[in-house]
């Protein structure tokens, strides 16, 4: 069946049966074909909860989807959109991770890593070469077809992937998941392809031992370790991997993005097209008992971030676990996508010092539309007291701000926002604010403030605010 976009409405054409997966706003449900009676996974998002820039994201993810058919890449069949709901269509992969197989079985060599490796290359091979760059490759969206020995590796997951012309180089923002993130990626250089391909040699380096190639628990020293390249070959377990699977480790982890080698290149790799005459086949026990601490690992942290999402309703976009084996959500627990974030918190940023400006030239009318009529406050004039409302602030609007005809200037110095998921924000920073005293005389004051912004039907509004500082009516509101 052709990926499409489909007028017709869901129910006519898919019966939905069990719940595969959730994430905040979307679930993922077994569905069958009415007609045909064939089975796929139905990734269902709630297009009401979503903002403008989800939605884009929403279109970027079906409409590079749509594009993909290759044996090892999970398919998309249909997008429908119908009454506040998207659904994407996928492929049923039951399988499961590709990590977990591994463990679970009798035997495992480096011939089985490379066959695993080469079905990973060919899927990142096809991306590229119709300019797609994945930028989120990793063990969790390395999926299996099925549960029968011998099941095709699926890439899956393309929730952070974006479009490229050729082998261009840009900066597309700082995203993917920390361990796996390339040396060009954390010094904020234009990239490109070479991403998936260093993600690819800290893969291949966990299918040969068990454990990655770069590890820290302070987040600030692990990217130190990837920008250096810092990674060795330790005693014993290292001892029994050919030299050739360490050449090609060596060729995918070049910190250089340009001498770094690329899908179809490692494909050519001796280890990969000749695994019968040159990988080991000597059973690696040890792999295979690190492998499962590493999976551990993982799905504990996964536990911990889902237990977070339930209880404090976390964007799915910033902290998103992934807990079905189909088709996943569009970001994990771990991964990163900046580009969206700092975007917003510039926003914040342009919203207070707006509302700051609408305080200082005393234009209540301006100042009403950016607070929210319940706003709550702690201020110095309130002598303690937490004022709800604008009634207090109008006062001051009234008889002292929209009289004063002397210059006064606002700055805000050192901002800092914290994002609360995707509708609501906290800003910390200080405020100068510059003035004309009765005798003419320049003066300059700070304080330091908080505020707490809320969107609410899509217009962001200050529902909280607390500033520090002297009485002073100067400082505004």
């Amino acid at each position: 069946m052709a990926a499409q976009t489909s007028t017709a409405k869901f129910s006519d054409i898919y019966e939905l049966k069990e719940e595969l997966g959730k994430g905040a706003f979307s679930i993922v449900k077994r569905c069958v074909q009415k007609a045909s009676g064939l089975e796929f996974a139905a990734k269902i998002i709630n297009t009401k909860k979503l903002s403008a820039r989800d939605h884009q994201k929403l279109e970027r993810e079906a409409r590079i989807c749509r594009l993909l058919k290759h044996t090892n890449i999970v398919r998309l069949h249909d997008s429908i959109q119908d009454e506040g709901f998207h659904y994407l269509v996928f492929d049923l992969v039951t399988g499961g991770e590709l990590f977990e197989d591994i463990v679970a079985r009798e035997f495992y060599s480096e011939v089985d890593a490379s066959h695993c490796m080469q079905q990973i290359l060919e899927s990142v091979s096809y991306c590229h070469q119709h300019g797609i760059v994945h930028r989120d490759l990793k063990p969790e969206n390395l999926l299996l077809a099925s549960k029968a020995k011998g099941a095709a590796v699926k890439l899956a997951d393309f929730g952070l992937a974006i479009e490229v012309q050729g082998e261009q180089q840009a900066w597309f923002g700082f995203a993917g998941t920390p361990g796996y993130l390339s040396p060009e990626v954390l010094r904020k250089d234009p990239y490109g392809k070479p991403v998936d391909i260093w993600a690819c040699g800290v893969v291949l380096y966990i299918l040969l031992v068990g454990y990655p190639p770069f590890w820290d628990e302070d987040q600030h020293r692990l990217y130190a370790q990837i920008k250096a390249g810092a990674y060795d070959y330790p005693s014993p377990e290292w001892d029994t991997v050919t030299p050739e699977a360490k050449n090609l480790i060596n060729s995918m982890l070049n910190v250089n993005p340009a001498k770094r080698i690329n899908a179809s290149e490692a494909l050519k790799h001796p280890w990969i097209c000749q695994r019968e005459r040159i990988a080991a086949v000597v059973h690696r026990q040890e792999t295979v008992d690190c492998l499962k601490k590493f999976n551990a690992r993982r799905k504990l942290k996964g536990a911990i971030l889902t237990t977070m999402i339930a209880t404090r309703n976390f964007s799915s976009r910033s902290l998103n676990v992934k807990k079905n084996d189909a088709i996943k959500e569009s970001t994990e627990s771990n991964t990163i996508e900046d580009e969206d974030s700092k975007g917003r918190k510039q926003e914040i940023i342009k919203l207070t010092e707006q509302l700051l400006q609408a305080i200082t030239s005393g234009d209540y009318g301006e100042y009403t539309k950016l607070v929210d009529p319940h706003l709550t406050s702690f201020e110095p004039e309130a002598l303690g007291n937490l004022i709800v409302g604008l009634d207090f602030h109008k006062f001051y609007f009234d008889h002292v701000l929209s009289k004063n005809n002397k210059p006064v200037n606002t700055s805000i110095l050192n901002p800092h926002v914290h994002l609360l998921g995707e509708d609501a924000a906290c800003i910390a920073y200080v405020r100068l604010t510059q003035l004309i005293d009765r005798d003419g005389l320049p003066v300059t004051k700070h304080t330091e403030e908080t505020r707490i912004w809320q969107r609410k039907d899509g217009k962001w509004q200050n529902v909280h605010f607390h500033r520090s500082g002297t009485n002073s009516t100067e400082a505004g509101k």
